[in-house]
């Protein structure tokens, strides 16, 4: 390929203890005036990130001159040059944030989310660009682009290089496949697949579970990529066309429940190669990676995701019915405890994710729902009310891969709400409603059509209004008009003393409390801002500690027939 039709970037990590990897950009510019721009954010992380922050010497040469680069915006930069005479970019980057949509380099490791190193070239939006890297010695690069056969990877344009996560180190790499198509698995911070000899007999039977669910033989992407890193502690993932970046922690994992919790991380990411990805809102395409983008239906693209993620370990035959109530339960006491589900509707927290849901603070759960969870709240009902009209969620997920998904064509909410109808004509006027209302969709009603209820647990102790800090007696959170606030408390406040007695953990608190009764009043000693103070408490009666999701004894005996069903994905 000639050398004005693509762009060369090259990355070198080869010093890793400094944490700063070097970067250089090579192109003949097609103008004199040329522009650069840095991503503000990154593909399934609605967040405007600022990588820019990390960005260090920004330097443009051509030939043994160096040209002088104008800042623009803080993240835009322009420069003139002589038109079609090679040019090299060059910058740093330091790469000290470990997550999996930023970057870290030391010296066990080096994890790139390329969102957060690339410099787009105005103009060359769709130019293929060359990868190349520079590595520390016995380390190997793990990522999905393609070889180009030079030592080098080719990718088809700026879209397919951000989406492509890069994880570099002396890893081990575990071959595997799913319906035939290739799979690798690469682990930092331990060799799951070397202590764990079952592990990837069972991520291949999750990942045919998703396949099972979209009603495919065969996954999406031609080859795919898993990474995890394994920490002391950690959760999240991010999902990619042809890869995923997982993070577990090792003491979760050692949990009872653990190995079944990172499964269903697994699944959720896994699913995400079809809905989010090729099945995408259209208001992702193309990505505009320099501002954030109202997407209304992020509670679909999420919600369902994460509705099924806990089911599909299930149906690969890795959890019991038990575990699924269990962690169903979880999620739904999760949500009922969660008062900002009153005030904020599912819409709303899917087109205000940007400055809410990635932004949390000690008062977000009083006015805020996460479209995670009551967008997989809202998927359990959708999925139980089309089994009425004798469909399920899964059809309607099928259809609409076929529709949009498979030719990549964005979604828009007409789209999603005629898929719906189309099973149930009754959502046309319901589906609207729930998403747009801060009343609760009726799930008990659901639940009892295969055979549940939701038990509440009242805890055993008056209730304050406030939550502690870990194992300090600072304020971590005060109710919104609850006993606490009514008191004149407020987060950061620290607890000395109830009615005279010394606290030195939240389990004093907890111990002192539950002789008071809920009329009584507490004298609370108080520190804020240096200032010892004083105030009376007036808890609130026990109240709900949490809710558990059981088979109703007395349901109809037809009951149980329709949960294997919902629970074999059947319809």
């Amino acid at each position: 390929m000639d050398p004005i039709e693509r762009l060369e970037l090259h990355l070198d990590l080869r010093e890793p203890q400094q944490h700063l990897l070097r970067a250089t950009l090579r192109l003949c510019p097609r103008s004199s005036v040329l522009r650069l721009r840095m991503p503000g954010w990154t593909p399934g992380s609605y967040l405007i990130r600022d990588y820019v922050r990390t960005l260090e010497d920004l330097q443009v040469w051509q030939g043994q001159e160096r040209l002088a680069v104008e800042r623009l915006e803080p993240a835009c930069w322009q420069l003139r040059c002589a038109a079609d005479a090679p040019l090299e970019v060059r910058w740093r980057i330091l790469a000290t944030d470990l997550s999996v949509r930023t970057c870290h380099l030391n010296a066990d490791h080096g994890f790139l989310a390329l969102a957060g190193v690339v410099l787009q070239v105005e103009g060359e939006r769709w130019t293929p660009i060359r990868l190349s890297l520079e590595l520390p010695p016995g380390w190997q690069p793990f990522l999905p682009l393609p070889p180009d056969g030079q030592g080098g990877w080719l990718a088809r344009d700026i879209d397919q290089l951000i989406d492509s996560p890069l994880e570099a180190g002396p890893h081990a790499c575990h071959a595997f496949t799913v319906a035939g198509v290739p799979h690798r698995w690469v682990g930092w911070g331990e060799d799951l697949v070397q202590s764990d000899p079952a592990w990837l007999a069972d991520v291949e039977r999750v990942c045919l579970a998703c396949c099972r669910l979209m009603g495919v033989e065969r996954p999406a992407a031609a080859s795919y990529l898993f990474v995890l890193h394994l920490l002391e502690q950690g959760f999240g993932g991010l999902e990619h066309h042809d890869a995923t970046v997982l993070q577990f922690g090792r003491q979760a994992l050692a949990e009872p429940n653990g190995r079944r919790r990172l499964l269903q991380l697994v699944a959720h990411e896994y699913l995400h190669q079809w809905n989010v990805r090729r099945l995408r809102p259209a208001e992702l395409t193309p990505i505009d990676y320099d501002r954030a983008t109202v997407v209304p239906s992020l509670w679909f693209a999420e919600g369902v995701t994460s509705y099924y993620d806990q089911l599909l370990p299930l149906v690969a035959g890795l959890s019991e019915e038990k575990d699924l109530l269990e962690d169903l339960g979880t999620d739904l006491s999760r949500y009922r405890l969660t008062p900002g589900r009153a005030v904020q509707s599912l819409r709303l927290s899917s087109e205000e994710a940007w400055v809410k849901l990635y932004r949390p603070d000690p008062h977000a759960v009083d006015c805020q729902v996460s479209y995670y969870l009551k967008g997989a709240v809202l998927a359990l009902v959708l999925d139980l009310h089309l089994r009425r009209h004798g469909s399920a969620l899964a059809l309607v997920l099928r259809d609409l891969w076929r529709s949009h998904g498979v030719v990549e064509r964005g979604y828009r909410w007409p789209d999603l709400l005629a898929a719906f109808v189309a099973h149930a004509a009754d959502l046309s006027t319901l589906l609207p409603i729930w998403l747009e209302s801060e009343e609760d969709p009726p799930l008990e009603s659901y639940l009892e059509d295969v055979g549940l209820v939701l038990s509440a647990e009242i805890s055993p102790h008056p209730t304050p209004g406030w939550q502690l800090d870990g194992r300090a007696t600072t304020l971590a959170r005060v109710s919104r008009a609850g006993a606490a606030e009514r008191a004149g408390l407020q987060v950061g406040d620290e607890l000395l003393a109830l009615d005279g007695h010394r606290l030195r953990s939240p389990e004093d608190g907890r111990r002192l409390l539950m002789g008071c009764g809920s009329a009584a009043a507490v004298t609370v000693l108080y520190c804020r801002d240096g200032l010892v103070r004083q105030t009376q408490l007036v808890c609130e009666p026990p109240g709900i500690e949490r809710w558990r999701l059981c088979i109703d004894a007395a349901a109809a005996a037809h009951t149980a027939e329709a949960r294997r069903r919902w629970l074999s994905l059947l319809p």
